[in-house]
Protein backbone atom coordinates (compact mmCIF):
# COMPACT_ATOMS: atom_id res chain seq x y z
CA UNK A 1 0.00 0.00 0.00
CA UNK A 2 1.05 3.59 -0.46
CA UNK A 3 2.98 5.58 2.09
CA UNK A 4 1.18 7.92 4.47
CA UNK A 5 4.02 10.42 4.13
CA UNK A 6 2.14 12.40 1.54
CA UNK A 7 -1.02 12.90 3.59
CA UNK A 8 -4.05 11.28 2.02
CA UNK A 9 -7.63 12.22 2.65
CA UNK A 10 -11.05 12.70 1.14
CA UNK A 11 -12.31 16.02 -0.11
CA UNK A 12 -15.08 17.51 -2.21
CA UNK A 13 -14.69 19.13 -5.61
CA UNK A 14 -16.69 19.76 -8.75
CA UNK A 15 -16.69 19.39 -12.54
CA UNK A 16 -18.89 20.05 -15.57
CA UNK A 17 -21.15 18.16 -17.92
CA UNK A 18 -20.94 18.07 -21.74
CA UNK A 19 -18.80 16.34 -24.28
CA UNK A 20 -16.05 18.49 -25.75
CA UNK A 21 -13.43 18.04 -28.38
CA UNK A 22 -10.36 16.36 -26.88
CA UNK A 23 -7.85 18.92 -25.72
CA UNK A 24 -10.29 21.85 -25.93
CA UNK A 25 -9.54 23.88 -22.83
CA UNK A 26 -11.60 26.76 -24.27
CA UNK A 27 -14.66 24.51 -24.47
CA UNK A 28 -14.13 23.51 -20.86
CA UNK A 29 -14.05 27.15 -19.76
CA UNK A 30 -17.37 27.84 -21.46
CA UNK A 31 -19.12 25.38 -19.13
CA UNK A 32 -18.90 27.73 -16.18
CA UNK A 33 -22.06 29.67 -15.48
CA UNK A 34 -23.03 32.26 -12.89
CA UNK A 35 -26.08 30.38 -11.61
CA UNK A 36 -27.59 26.93 -11.73
CA UNK A 37 -30.26 24.73 -10.19
CA UNK A 38 -30.01 21.09 -9.16
CA UNK A 39 -26.82 19.08 -8.93
CA UNK A 40 -25.24 16.01 -10.45
CA UNK A 41 -22.58 14.34 -8.32
CA UNK A 42 -19.62 12.51 -9.80
CA UNK A 43 -17.73 10.20 -7.42
CA UNK A 44 -13.98 10.01 -8.05
CA UNK A 45 -11.55 7.72 -6.22
CA UNK A 46 -7.93 8.69 -6.74
CA UNK A 47 -4.68 7.16 -5.50
CA UNK A 48 -3.34 9.08 -2.45
CA UNK A 49 -0.33 10.46 -4.34
CA UNK A 50 -2.42 12.20 -6.99
CA UNK A 51 -5.62 12.94 -5.06
CA UNK A 52 -4.46 16.43 -3.86
CA UNK A 53 -3.70 17.48 -7.45
CA UNK A 54 -7.05 16.20 -8.75
CA UNK A 55 -8.83 17.87 -5.84
CA UNK A 56 -7.06 21.18 -6.42
CA UNK A 57 -7.96 21.26 -10.12
CA UNK A 58 -11.60 20.49 -9.34
CA UNK A 59 -11.72 23.12 -6.58
CA UNK A 60 -10.60 25.75 -9.07
CA UNK A 61 -13.32 24.59 -11.39
CA UNK A 62 -15.91 25.05 -8.65
CA UNK A 63 -14.61 28.52 -7.90
CA UNK A 64 -15.19 29.42 -11.54
CA UNK A 65 -18.83 28.32 -11.31
CA UNK A 66 -18.89 25.03 -13.20
CA UNK A 67 -22.36 24.30 -14.57
CA UNK A 68 -24.16 23.32 -17.74
CA UNK A 69 -27.73 23.71 -18.86
CA UNK A 70 -28.65 25.24 -15.53
CA UNK A 71 -27.44 22.20 -13.58
CA UNK A 72 -24.50 22.32 -11.19
CA UNK A 73 -21.95 19.55 -11.39
CA UNK A 74 -20.23 18.44 -8.17
CA UNK A 75 -17.33 16.02 -7.93
CA UNK A 76 -16.52 14.22 -4.72
CA UNK A 77 -12.81 13.36 -4.88
CA UNK A 78 -11.85 10.66 -2.38
CA UNK A 79 -8.31 9.55 -1.68
CA UNK A 80 -8.35 5.74 -1.79
CA UNK A 81 -5.72 3.03 -1.93
CA UNK A 82 -5.74 1.42 -5.36
CA UNK A 83 -5.85 -2.11 -3.92
CA UNK A 84 -8.99 -1.29 -1.90
CA UNK A 85 -10.87 0.02 -4.92
CA UNK A 86 -9.62 -2.91 -6.99
CA UNK A 87 -11.05 -5.32 -4.41
CA UNK A 88 -14.43 -3.57 -4.57
CA UNK A 89 -14.48 -3.56 -8.37
CA UNK A 90 -13.43 -7.22 -8.47
CA UNK A 91 -16.26 -8.12 -6.12
CA UNK A 92 -18.79 -6.25 -8.23
CA UNK A 93 -17.65 -7.85 -11.48
CA UNK A 94 -16.94 -11.37 -10.22
CA UNK A 95 -13.19 -11.18 -10.78
CA UNK A 96 -10.44 -12.96 -8.83
CA UNK A 97 -7.23 -11.06 -8.07
CA UNK A 98 -4.41 -13.15 -6.62
CA UNK A 99 -3.37 -11.83 -3.21
CA UNK A 100 -5.92 -9.00 -3.05
CA UNK A 101 -8.65 -10.54 -0.92
CA UNK A 102 -12.23 -9.49 -0.49
CA UNK A 103 -13.46 -5.91 -0.45
CA UNK A 104 -14.18 -4.36 2.93
CA UNK A 105 -17.79 -3.74 3.86
CA UNK A 106 -17.30 0.00 3.40
CA UNK A 107 -15.57 -0.16 0.01
CA UNK A 108 -17.61 1.21 -2.90
CA UNK A 109 -16.97 1.48 -6.61
CA UNK A 110 -16.72 5.09 -7.86
CA UNK A 111 -17.84 6.63 -11.14
CA UNK A 112 -14.25 7.50 -12.02
CA UNK A 113 -11.19 5.70 -10.73
CA UNK A 114 -7.63 7.02 -10.90
CA UNK A 115 -5.49 4.14 -9.59
CA UNK A 116 -1.73 4.47 -9.49
CA UNK A 117 -1.22 2.03 -12.37
CA UNK A 118 -2.93 0.55 -15.43
CA UNK A 119 -1.80 -2.85 -14.17
CA UNK A 120 -4.92 -2.82 -11.96
CA UNK A 121 -7.15 -2.51 -15.02
CA UNK A 122 -5.30 -5.33 -16.78
CA UNK A 123 -5.47 -7.61 -13.73
CA UNK A 124 -9.21 -7.07 -13.32
CA UNK A 125 -9.88 -7.94 -16.96
CA UNK A 126 -7.59 -10.99 -16.85
CA UNK A 127 -9.07 -12.03 -13.50
CA UNK A 128 -12.50 -12.68 -14.94
CA UNK A 129 -14.20 -9.27 -15.06
CA UNK A 130 -15.32 -9.82 -18.66
CA UNK A 131 -17.76 -6.88 -18.53
CA UNK A 132 -15.11 -4.56 -17.07
CA UNK A 133 -14.37 -2.14 -19.90
CA UNK A 134 -13.59 1.33 -18.53
CA UNK A 135 -14.02 4.27 -20.84
CA UNK A 136 -10.88 6.31 -21.41
CA UNK A 137 -8.08 4.90 -19.24
CA UNK A 138 -5.50 7.37 -20.57
CA UNK A 139 -2.69 8.45 -18.25
CA UNK A 140 -2.90 11.78 -16.38
CA UNK A 141 0.44 11.52 -14.54
CA UNK A 142 3.55 9.42 -14.26
CA UNK A 143 6.10 8.30 -11.70
CA UNK A 144 8.97 6.03 -12.76
CA UNK A 145 9.56 2.90 -10.69
CA UNK A 146 13.07 2.87 -9.23
CA UNK A 147 15.11 0.77 -6.86
CA UNK A 148 15.64 2.75 -3.67
CA UNK A 149 18.83 2.18 -1.67
CA UNK A 150 20.34 4.05 1.28
CA UNK A 151 22.88 6.38 -0.31
CA UNK A 152 25.95 4.72 1.33
CA UNK A 153 24.81 1.34 -0.02
CA UNK A 154 24.11 2.77 -3.46
CA UNK A 155 27.55 4.37 -3.57
CA UNK A 156 29.21 1.00 -2.92
CA UNK A 157 27.64 -0.48 -6.07
CA UNK A 158 28.53 2.45 -8.33
CA UNK A 159 25.73 5.01 -7.98
CA UNK A 160 25.37 7.62 -9.41
CA UNK A 161 28.08 7.20 -12.06
CA UNK A 162 27.64 3.57 -13.09
CA UNK A 163 24.76 2.55 -15.32
CA UNK A 164 23.17 -0.46 -13.67
CA UNK A 165 20.84 -3.14 -14.99
CA UNK A 166 18.27 -5.43 -13.38
CA UNK A 167 20.67 -8.32 -13.87
CA UNK A 168 23.10 -6.46 -11.57
CA UNK A 169 20.37 -6.14 -8.94
CA UNK A 170 19.55 -9.85 -9.31
CA UNK A 171 23.20 -10.67 -8.60
CA UNK A 172 23.13 -8.43 -5.52
CA UNK A 173 20.01 -9.98 -3.93
CA UNK A 174 20.95 -13.61 -4.63
CA UNK A 175 24.65 -13.41 -3.72
CA UNK A 176 26.17 -15.51 -0.92
CA UNK A 177 26.14 -12.33 1.16
CA UNK A 178 23.05 -10.75 -0.34
CA UNK A 179 21.87 -7.19 -0.32
CA UNK A 180 18.87 -7.12 2.02
CA UNK A 181 16.11 -6.40 -0.47
CA UNK A 182 12.47 -5.94 0.42
CA UNK A 183 9.20 -5.39 -1.36
CA UNK A 184 5.66 -4.27 -0.69
CA UNK A 185 3.37 -7.21 -1.50
CA UNK A 186 3.37 -7.08 -5.33
CA UNK A 187 -0.14 -8.52 -5.48
CA UNK A 188 -1.30 -5.43 -3.58
CA UNK A 189 1.11 -2.73 -4.72
CA UNK A 190 1.76 -1.55 -8.28
CA UNK A 191 5.36 -0.40 -7.70
CA UNK A 192 6.14 -3.72 -6.03
CA UNK A 193 4.60 -5.57 -8.99
CA UNK A 194 6.63 -3.52 -11.46
CA UNK A 195 9.85 -4.32 -9.61
CA UNK A 196 8.89 -7.99 -9.40
CA UNK A 197 8.25 -8.15 -13.16
CA UNK A 198 11.65 -6.62 -13.90
CA UNK A 199 13.54 -8.84 -11.46
CA UNK A 200 11.86 -12.06 -12.63
CA UNK A 201 12.53 -11.07 -16.25
CA UNK A 202 16.21 -10.73 -15.35
CA UNK A 203 16.09 -14.15 -13.67
CA UNK A 204 14.41 -15.73 -16.70
CA UNK A 205 17.20 -14.45 -18.94
CA UNK A 206 19.75 -16.54 -17.02
CA UNK A 207 18.73 -19.61 -19.02
CA UNK A 208 16.32 -20.87 -21.64
CA UNK A 209 12.73 -19.88 -20.80
CA UNK A 210 11.23 -22.47 -18.47
CA UNK A 211 14.56 -24.22 -17.91
CA UNK A 212 15.51 -25.46 -14.43
CA UNK A 213 18.30 -22.87 -14.25
CA UNK A 214 15.93 -20.00 -15.08
CA UNK A 215 13.31 -21.26 -12.62
CA UNK A 216 15.92 -21.68 -9.89
CA UNK A 217 17.10 -18.09 -10.40
CA UNK A 218 13.54 -16.81 -10.36
CA UNK A 219 12.54 -18.70 -7.22
CA UNK A 220 15.73 -17.55 -5.50
CA UNK A 221 14.91 -13.93 -6.32
CA UNK A 222 11.32 -14.27 -5.12
CA UNK A 223 12.31 -15.78 -1.80
CA UNK A 224 15.03 -13.20 -1.27
CA UNK A 225 12.42 -10.46 -1.66
CA UNK A 226 9.85 -12.30 0.44
CA UNK A 227 12.19 -12.34 3.45
CA UNK A 228 11.67 -8.60 3.88
CA UNK A 229 8.21 -8.14 2.37
CA UNK A 230 5.52 -5.97 3.87
CA UNK A 231 1.84 -5.46 3.21
CA UNK A 232 2.16 -1.78 4.13
CA UNK A 233 4.47 0.64 2.36
CA UNK A 234 5.13 2.74 5.46
CA UNK A 235 6.25 -0.41 7.29
CA UNK A 236 8.75 -1.17 4.54
CA UNK A 237 10.05 2.38 4.53
CA UNK A 238 10.56 2.17 8.29
CA UNK A 239 13.05 -0.66 7.76
CA UNK A 240 15.58 1.56 5.99
CA UNK A 241 18.44 2.54 8.33
CA UNK A 242 17.59 5.44 10.61
CA UNK A 243 21.16 6.05 11.78
CA UNK A 244 24.53 6.68 10.13
CA UNK A 245 26.05 3.99 12.33
CA UNK A 246 27.63 1.30 10.08
CA UNK A 247 25.92 -1.47 12.04
CA UNK A 248 22.51 0.17 11.53
CA UNK A 249 23.21 0.47 7.81
CA UNK A 250 24.29 -3.16 7.60
CA UNK A 251 21.21 -4.40 9.46
CA UNK A 252 18.71 -2.11 7.79
CA UNK A 253 16.83 -2.63 4.55
CA UNK A 254 19.21 -2.34 1.62
CA UNK A 255 16.94 -2.06 -1.42
CA UNK A 256 13.29 -1.92 -2.46
CA UNK A 257 11.27 -1.19 -5.58
CA UNK A 258 9.47 2.12 -5.03
CA UNK A 259 8.13 4.93 -7.15
CA UNK A 260 10.20 8.02 -7.81
CA UNK A 261 7.55 9.94 -5.88
CA UNK A 262 8.04 7.65 -2.87
CA UNK A 263 11.76 8.41 -2.79
CA UNK A 264 11.19 12.16 -3.05
CA UNK A 265 8.54 12.05 -0.30
CA UNK A 266 10.80 9.98 1.97
CA UNK A 267 13.79 12.27 1.49
CA UNK A 268 11.61 15.33 2.14
CA UNK A 269 11.17 14.08 5.71
CA UNK A 270 14.91 14.77 6.23
CA UNK A 271 15.90 11.24 7.31
CA UNK A 272 19.41 10.62 8.74
CA UNK A 273 20.28 8.69 5.59
CA UNK A 274 18.65 9.67 2.32
CA UNK A 275 17.55 7.18 -0.30
CA UNK A 276 19.15 7.02 -3.72
CA UNK A 277 16.90 6.28 -6.70
CA UNK A 278 18.39 3.84 -9.20
CA UNK A 279 16.84 3.97 -12.68
CA UNK A 280 17.72 0.50 -13.87
CA UNK A 281 17.69 -0.87 -17.42
CA UNK A 282 15.45 -2.16 -18.87
CA UNK A 283 13.03 0.45 -17.54
CA UNK A 284 10.27 -1.11 -15.41
CA UNK A 285 6.58 -0.35 -15.87
CA UNK A 286 6.02 3.15 -14.43
CA UNK A 287 3.06 4.23 -12.37
CA UNK A 288 0.86 5.92 -14.97
CA UNK A 289 -2.33 6.96 -13.11
CA UNK A 290 -5.01 6.09 -15.69
CA UNK A 291 -8.27 8.06 -15.74
CA UNK A 292 -10.77 5.20 -15.87
CA UNK A 293 -14.48 5.93 -16.24
CA UNK A 294 -16.04 2.76 -14.87
CA UNK A 295 -18.74 0.97 -16.85
CA UNK A 296 -22.41 1.26 -15.97
CA UNK A 297 -22.53 4.90 -14.84
CA UNK A 298 -25.25 7.29 -16.00
CA UNK A 299 -24.69 9.04 -19.37
CA UNK A 300 -24.76 12.46 -17.68
CA UNK A 301 -21.97 11.40 -15.32
CA UNK A 302 -19.99 9.87 -18.17
CA UNK A 303 -20.16 13.17 -20.04
CA UNK A 304 -19.08 15.04 -16.93
CA UNK A 305 -16.16 12.67 -16.56
CA UNK A 306 -15.01 13.37 -20.10
CA UNK A 307 -14.81 17.08 -19.37
CA UNK A 308 -13.06 16.51 -16.05
CA UNK A 309 -10.42 14.55 -17.94
CA UNK A 310 -9.73 17.60 -20.12
CA UNK A 311 -9.21 19.70 -17.01
CA UNK A 312 -6.66 17.21 -15.74
CA UNK A 313 -4.69 17.34 -18.99
CA UNK A 314 -4.23 21.13 -18.95
CA UNK A 315 -0.80 22.81 -18.72
CA UNK A 316 -1.67 24.09 -15.23
CA UNK A 317 -2.26 20.56 -13.99
CA UNK A 318 1.38 19.68 -14.70
CA UNK A 319 2.44 22.18 -12.04
CA UNK A 320 -0.06 20.69 -9.60
CA UNK A 321 1.51 17.30 -10.27
CA UNK A 322 4.99 18.69 -9.67
CA UNK A 323 3.89 19.83 -6.21
CA UNK A 324 3.09 16.16 -5.49
CA UNK A 325 6.45 14.97 -6.90
CA UNK A 326 4.73 13.54 -9.99
CA UNK A 327 5.51 13.96 -13.67
CA UNK A 328 3.15 14.66 -16.54
CA UNK A 329 2.11 11.63 -18.65
CA UNK A 330 4.89 12.23 -21.20
CA UNK A 331 7.57 12.12 -18.50
CA UNK A 332 8.16 15.88 -18.40
CA UNK A 333 7.71 17.73 -15.15
CA UNK A 334 6.24 21.04 -14.08
CA UNK A 335 7.60 23.96 -12.09
CA UNK A 336 8.94 23.06 -8.66
CA UNK A 337 9.69 19.41 -9.38
CA UNK A 338 12.86 18.31 -7.59
CA UNK A 339 14.22 15.27 -9.43
CA UNK A 340 16.39 12.79 -7.51
CA UNK A 341 20.08 12.59 -8.34
CA UNK A 342 20.53 10.58 -11.51
CA UNK A 343 16.93 10.95 -12.66
CA UNK A 344 16.65 10.85 -16.46
CA UNK A 345 15.43 14.19 -17.76
CA UNK A 346 13.10 14.25 -20.76
CA UNK A 347 14.52 17.63 -21.70
CA UNK A 348 17.91 15.97 -22.22
CA UNK A 349 16.50 13.05 -24.18
CA UNK A 350 17.17 10.70 -21.30
CA UNK A 351 13.65 9.71 -20.27
CA UNK A 352 13.75 5.91 -20.41
CA UNK A 353 10.54 5.36 -18.51
CA UNK A 354 8.06 6.37 -21.22
CA UNK A 355 6.91 3.82 -23.83
CA UNK A 356 7.44 4.72 -27.51
CA UNK A 357 3.82 5.92 -27.72
CA UNK A 358 4.51 8.39 -24.95
CA UNK A 359 1.23 7.45 -23.34
CA UNK A 360 1.51 3.95 -21.94
CA UNK A 361 -1.66 2.55 -20.42
CA UNK A 362 -3.21 -0.90 -20.40
CA UNK A 363 -2.59 -1.41 -24.13
CA UNK A 364 1.17 -1.45 -23.54
CA UNK A 365 1.00 -4.12 -20.82
CA UNK A 366 1.26 -7.90 -21.14
CA UNK A 367 -1.61 -9.48 -19.17
CA UNK A 368 -0.02 -12.94 -19.32
CA UNK A 369 3.26 -11.69 -17.85
CA UNK A 370 1.41 -9.82 -15.10
CA UNK A 371 -0.79 -12.82 -14.26
CA UNK A 372 2.19 -15.17 -14.23
CA UNK A 373 4.18 -12.85 -11.95
CA UNK A 374 1.39 -12.42 -9.40
CA UNK A 375 0.46 -16.09 -9.29
CA UNK A 376 4.09 -17.25 -9.17
CA UNK A 377 4.75 -14.87 -6.29
CA UNK A 378 1.71 -16.16 -4.41
CA UNK A 379 2.80 -19.77 -4.86
CA UNK A 380 6.50 -19.30 -4.14
CA UNK A 381 6.04 -17.17 -1.02
CA UNK A 382 3.08 -18.78 0.74
CA UNK A 383 2.88 -21.93 2.81
CA UNK A 384 0.25 -24.61 2.52
CA UNK A 385 -0.82 -28.23 2.77
CA UNK A 386 -2.01 -29.83 -0.44
CA UNK A 387 -3.13 -33.16 -1.85
CA UNK A 388 -2.46 -33.33 -5.59
CA UNK A 389 -4.82 -35.76 -7.37
CA UNK A 390 -4.15 -36.66 -11.02
CA UNK A 391 -6.51 -38.39 -13.45
CA UNK A 392 -4.99 -41.53 -15.03
CA UNK A 393 -8.09 -42.67 -16.95
CA UNK A 394 -7.62 -43.98 -20.49
CA UNK A 395 -8.51 -40.66 -22.12
CA UNK A 396 -5.37 -39.11 -20.63
CA UNK A 397 -3.43 -40.99 -23.33
CA UNK A 398 -4.72 -38.60 -25.99
CA UNK A 399 -1.98 -36.58 -27.72
CA UNK A 400 -1.92 -32.79 -27.39
CA UNK A 401 -1.39 -31.12 -30.77
CA UNK A 402 -0.03 -27.93 -29.18
CA UNK A 403 2.51 -29.84 -27.07
CA UNK A 404 4.49 -31.57 -29.83
CA UNK A 405 2.35 -34.69 -29.55
CA UNK A 406 2.86 -35.27 -25.83
CA UNK A 407 -0.12 -36.92 -24.15
CA UNK A 408 -2.50 -35.20 -21.76
CA UNK A 409 -0.94 -37.23 -18.97
CA UNK A 410 2.54 -36.08 -19.89
CA UNK A 411 1.69 -32.38 -20.01
CA UNK A 412 -0.20 -32.67 -16.71
CA UNK A 413 2.68 -34.40 -14.96
CA UNK A 414 5.15 -31.90 -16.45
CA UNK A 415 3.10 -28.99 -15.10
CA UNK A 416 2.90 -30.57 -11.65
CA UNK A 417 6.64 -31.36 -11.66
CA UNK A 418 7.58 -27.82 -12.64
CA UNK A 419 5.19 -26.40 -10.07
CA UNK A 420 6.80 -28.53 -7.39
CA UNK A 421 9.97 -26.49 -7.78
CA UNK A 422 8.13 -23.35 -6.69
CA UNK A 423 7.10 -24.73 -3.30
CA UNK A 424 9.51 -24.33 -0.42
CA UNK A 425 10.10 -26.92 2.29
CA UNK A 426 7.40 -25.45 4.55
CA UNK A 427 4.75 -26.95 2.26
CA UNK A 428 3.23 -30.36 2.96
CA UNK A 429 2.20 -32.16 -0.24
CA UNK A 430 0.80 -35.59 -1.07
CA UNK A 431 0.06 -37.32 -4.38
CA UNK A 432 -2.84 -39.52 -5.51
CA UNK A 433 -3.93 -40.88 -8.87
CA UNK A 434 -7.45 -41.92 -9.85
CA UNK A 435 -9.49 -43.69 -12.52
CA UNK A 436 -11.98 -46.52 -11.91
CA UNK A 437 -11.15 -49.69 -9.98
CA UNK A 438 -7.58 -48.48 -9.71
CA UNK A 439 -6.85 -50.42 -6.55
CA UNK A 440 -9.33 -53.27 -6.38
CA UNK A 441 -12.77 -51.66 -6.42
CA UNK A 442 -11.29 -48.36 -5.17
CA UNK A 443 -11.02 -45.55 -7.73
CA UNK A 444 -8.00 -43.81 -6.18
CA UNK A 445 -4.49 -44.75 -5.18
CA UNK A 446 -2.12 -43.01 -2.79
CA UNK A 447 1.37 -42.66 -4.23
CA UNK A 448 2.82 -40.30 -1.59
CA UNK A 449 1.29 -39.31 1.75
CA UNK A 450 0.88 -35.68 2.74
CA UNK A 451 4.15 -34.78 4.45
CA UNK A 452 6.51 -31.77 4.53
CA UNK A 453 8.56 -31.29 1.38
CA UNK A 454 11.65 -31.21 3.55
CA UNK A 455 11.30 -34.99 3.83
CA UNK A 456 9.37 -36.12 0.76
CA UNK A 457 10.37 -33.89 -2.19
CA UNK A 458 12.36 -36.68 -3.82
CA UNK A 459 9.57 -39.19 -3.25
CA UNK A 460 7.09 -36.84 -4.90
CA UNK A 461 9.35 -36.38 -7.91
CA UNK A 462 9.66 -40.14 -8.27
CA UNK A 463 5.91 -40.57 -7.80
CA UNK A 464 5.14 -38.08 -10.55
CA UNK A 465 7.66 -39.73 -12.87
CA UNK A 466 5.95 -43.10 -12.34
CA UNK A 467 2.46 -41.96 -13.42
CA UNK A 468 1.04 -43.70 -16.49
CA UNK A 469 -2.53 -43.71 -17.87
CA UNK A 470 -4.69 -46.77 -17.12
CA UNK A 471 -7.40 -48.30 -19.27
CA UNK A 472 -10.14 -47.27 -16.83
CA UNK A 473 -12.76 -44.56 -16.83
CA UNK A 474 -13.12 -41.45 -14.62
CA UNK A 475 -14.16 -42.16 -11.03
CA UNK A 476 -14.45 -38.50 -10.15
CA UNK A 477 -17.08 -38.35 -7.40
CA UNK A 478 -15.76 -41.14 -5.16
CA UNK A 479 -12.24 -39.74 -5.46
CA UNK A 480 -13.23 -36.18 -4.56
CA UNK A 481 -15.09 -37.38 -1.47
CA UNK A 482 -12.19 -39.57 -0.32
CA UNK A 483 -9.66 -36.78 -0.89
CA UNK A 484 -11.84 -34.29 0.99
CA UNK A 485 -12.09 -36.59 3.99
CA UNK A 486 -8.33 -37.23 3.92
CA UNK A 487 -7.33 -33.56 3.90
CA UNK A 488 -9.93 -32.70 6.51
CA UNK A 489 -8.81 -35.55 8.76
CA UNK A 490 -5.38 -34.06 9.47
CA UNK A 491 -6.29 -30.40 8.93
CA UNK A 492 -3.39 -28.13 9.85
CA UNK A 493 -3.93 -24.64 11.29
CA UNK A 494 -2.06 -21.67 9.88
CA UNK A 495 -1.98 -23.10 6.37
CA UNK A 496 -4.30 -23.33 3.40
CA UNK A 497 -5.45 -26.97 3.37
CA UNK A 498 -6.36 -27.84 -0.18
CA UNK A 499 -7.02 -30.44 -2.85
CA UNK A 500 -5.89 -29.79 -6.42
CA UNK A 501 -7.39 -32.32 -8.80
CA UNK A 502 -6.63 -32.65 -12.52
CA UNK A 503 -9.13 -34.39 -14.81
CA UNK A 504 -9.96 -34.54 -18.51
CA UNK A 505 -13.42 -36.07 -18.18
CA UNK A 506 -16.68 -36.18 -16.29
CA UNK A 507 -17.71 -38.82 -13.76
CA UNK A 508 -18.13 -42.26 -15.38
CA UNK A 509 -18.66 -44.43 -12.33
CA UNK A 510 -22.43 -44.09 -11.97
CA UNK A 511 -23.07 -47.81 -11.54
CA UNK A 512 -20.75 -48.43 -8.58
CA UNK A 513 -20.00 -45.00 -7.13
CA UNK A 514 -21.70 -42.16 -5.34
CA UNK A 515 -24.02 -39.90 -7.34
CA UNK A 516 -23.45 -36.19 -7.89
CA UNK A 517 -26.35 -35.43 -5.56
CA UNK A 518 -24.90 -37.74 -2.93
CA UNK A 519 -21.43 -36.20 -3.26
CA UNK A 520 -22.68 -32.64 -2.84
CA UNK A 521 -24.78 -33.64 0.16
CA UNK A 522 -21.79 -35.37 1.79
CA UNK A 523 -19.49 -32.39 1.23
CA UNK A 524 -22.03 -29.95 2.61
CA UNK A 525 -22.40 -32.16 5.67
CA UNK A 526 -18.64 -32.48 6.17
CA UNK A 527 -17.79 -28.84 5.45
CA UNK A 528 -16.50 -26.92 8.46
CA UNK A 529 -15.85 -23.24 7.86
CA UNK A 530 -13.67 -23.15 10.99
CA UNK A 531 -11.38 -25.70 9.32
CA UNK A 532 -11.90 -25.10 5.58
CA UNK A 533 -10.65 -27.44 2.87
CA UNK A 534 -10.24 -25.68 -0.43
CA UNK A 535 -11.09 -27.81 -3.48
CA UNK A 536 -9.52 -26.78 -6.79
CA UNK A 537 -10.42 -28.77 -9.89
CA UNK A 538 -8.55 -28.23 -13.15
CA UNK A 539 -10.46 -29.49 -16.17
CA UNK A 540 -8.40 -30.41 -19.22
CA UNK A 541 -9.65 -30.63 -22.80
CA UNK A 542 -13.13 -30.55 -24.30
CA UNK A 543 -14.77 -33.54 -22.58
CA UNK A 544 -15.02 -31.99 -19.12
CA UNK A 545 -18.31 -30.65 -17.81
CA UNK A 546 -17.65 -27.20 -16.38
CA UNK A 547 -21.00 -27.08 -14.58
CA UNK A 548 -20.26 -30.45 -12.94
CA UNK A 549 -16.88 -29.28 -11.67
CA UNK A 550 -18.21 -25.96 -10.47
CA UNK A 551 -21.02 -27.62 -8.52
CA UNK A 552 -18.37 -29.51 -6.53
CA UNK A 553 -16.10 -26.54 -5.86
CA UNK A 554 -19.05 -24.32 -4.95
CA UNK A 555 -20.19 -26.85 -2.36
CA UNK A 556 -16.73 -27.31 -0.88
CA UNK A 557 -15.26 -23.85 -1.34
CA UNK A 558 -12.58 -23.29 -3.96
CA UNK A 559 -12.63 -22.92 -7.71
CA UNK A 560 -12.97 -24.75 -11.01
CA UNK A 561 -10.61 -23.97 -13.89
CA UNK A 562 -11.06 -25.35 -17.40
CA UNK A 563 -8.62 -25.15 -20.30
CA UNK A 564 -9.49 -26.59 -23.68
CA UNK A 565 -5.81 -26.43 -24.61
CA UNK A 566 -3.94 -28.86 -22.32
CA UNK A 567 -0.62 -27.17 -23.16
CA UNK A 568 -1.83 -24.20 -21.03
CA UNK A 569 -2.18 -26.36 -17.93
CA UNK A 570 0.99 -24.96 -16.35
CA UNK A 571 -0.46 -21.42 -16.34
CA UNK A 572 -3.78 -22.71 -14.98
CA UNK A 573 -1.99 -24.67 -12.24
CA UNK A 574 -0.30 -21.50 -10.97
CA UNK A 575 -3.57 -19.59 -10.99
CA UNK A 576 -5.27 -22.40 -9.10
CA UNK A 577 -2.62 -22.62 -6.37
CA UNK A 578 -2.68 -18.85 -5.96
CA UNK A 579 -6.42 -18.99 -5.22
CA UNK A 580 -6.23 -18.75 -1.45
CA UNK A 581 -9.27 -18.19 0.76
CA UNK A 582 -9.16 -14.36 0.89
CA UNK A 583 -9.24 -12.39 4.10
CA UNK A 584 -11.58 -9.38 4.13
CA UNK A 585 -9.89 -6.05 3.47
Amino acid sequence: MRSNLRGAGAAAAATALVAVVAGSWFGYQQLAGPSCSGRIELAVSAAPEIAPAVRGAADEWVANGAAVGGTCIAVNVVSAESVDVAAAVASKHGATLAGVGQASGTAVTPDVWVPDSSTWLVRLKAGGASAFAPANGASIARSPVVVALPEPVATRIGWPNKELRWSDMLDQVTASKPLRAGIVEPTQDAAGLSGLLSLTAAASSTGEAGSPKAQEAMVGALRALATNRSSLRQDLLARFPRSTDPTAIANGLGAAALSEEDVIAYNNTKPPIKLAALYLDPAPIPLDFPFAVLPGIEPSKASAARVLFEALRSPDFKDRLAAQALRAPDGNWGNGFQAPTGAPSPANGGEKQVPPSGQGGAADLDPVAISTATTTWSVATQSGRMLCVIDVSGSMKKPVATANGASREQVTVAAASQGLGLFDDSWSIGLWTFSTNLQGSQDWKELVGIRPLSSNRGELQRGLASIRPSSGNTGLYDTVLAAYKKVQQDWEPGKVNSIVLFTDGKNEDDANGISQKGLLAQIKKLRDDEQPVQVIIIGIGTEVNRAELKSITDAAGGGAFVTTDPSKIGEIFLQAIALRPPAPR
